[in-house]
C-alpha cells in the first residue's frame, strides 16, 4: 500500500526519497542508481549486479525500472570482430530534475482542479 501525501509530507525526506515518491522506485533501484552515479565509466549488467551484490536478473529488473523512469541511459558497445553488449550510465541530473519538476507541476495543476471540483460538489 502506498503512503498518502500527508504521510510523505510528514516524513523527514531526503532528496533520494524523490526516486520513490515521484517514480515509485525501490531501494534496490536507488542502490543501482547511486552505483552508476558514483562510477567513473558506464557499467554492464554484470558489473552492476556485482556492485550491488545481487543476481544478474534482479539487477536487470532494477535497471529496466530506471530506464523506464529516465534515470539512466543505455548504450550499445560494438566488438570489432562482431557482436555487441550494453552499458548503462546515469542521465544528466538537470534533465532528471527538470522532468520531476514538470511532473510535480502537472500533479499540482490536477490537484487544484480536483479540489475545485470537490468544493463545487460539496459546497
Amino acid at each position: 500500500m502506498s503512503a498518502s501525501m500527508v504521510e510523505y509530507l510528514n516524513q523527514d525526506m531526503q532528496c533520494e526519497g524523490l526516486l520513490e515518491c515521484v517514480h515509485g522506485l525501490k531501494d534496490l533501484d536507488r542502490e543501482v542508481f547511486v552505483t552508476l552515479t558514483e562510477a567513473q565509466e558506464p557499467k554492464t549488467i554484470d558489473e552492476i549486479a556485482a556492485a550491488v551484490d545481487r543476481e544478474r536478473s534482479t539487477a536487470y529488473r532494477a535497471v529496466q525500472r530506471l530506464l523506464q523512469s529516465g534515470f539512466i541511459q543505455k548504450e550499445q558497445v560494438n566488438y570489432e570482430q562482431g557482436g555487441y553488449y550494453h552499458v548503462y550510465h546515469p542521465t544528466d541530473p538537470d534533465e532528471i530534475a527538470d522532468e520531476m519538476q514538470r511532473t510535480l507541476n502537472d500533479w499540482y495543476a490536477k490537484m487544484g482542479q480536483l479540489i475545485g471540483e470537490f468544493r463545487d460538489k460539496y459546497d
